[in-house]
């Protein structure tokens, strides 16, 4: 990530289901340059074929270890270290 991508850049943390209204929300609210990162009940987004998730999307790995998924070779499975050093890069953090 370029310098002035990290300072126009949002990562937008969500941790709805997909079939839970504010996931659409969220989806729509993500812009070029924006990194989705999935969390919770999020994370069962990777598996639904139904879902198109943006160019940027993580999914947490322990998460989805949790419910017993699979990662998505489109979505890049991350560590909460990870998600820290996400947050940082990013101007802008908005949790869904």
């Amino acid at each position: 990530m370029t310098q002035e991508q990290t300072i126009q850049a949002t990562l937008h943390i969500l941790n709805k289901s997909p079939s839970h209204p504010r996931f659409a929300t969220c989806l729509a609210a993500v812009h070029e340059g924006d990194t989705l990162a999935l969390a919770e009940n999020a994370v069962l987004a990777v598996t639904d074929s139904t879902t198109s998730l943006p160019r940027n999307c993580v999914a947490l790995g322990a998460d989805l270890e949790a419910r017993g998924l699979a990662g998505n070779p489109n979505v890049q499975i991350i560590s909460y270290g990870d998600l820290v050093r996400l947050t940082a890069e990013h101007s802008r953090t908005v949790s869904w």
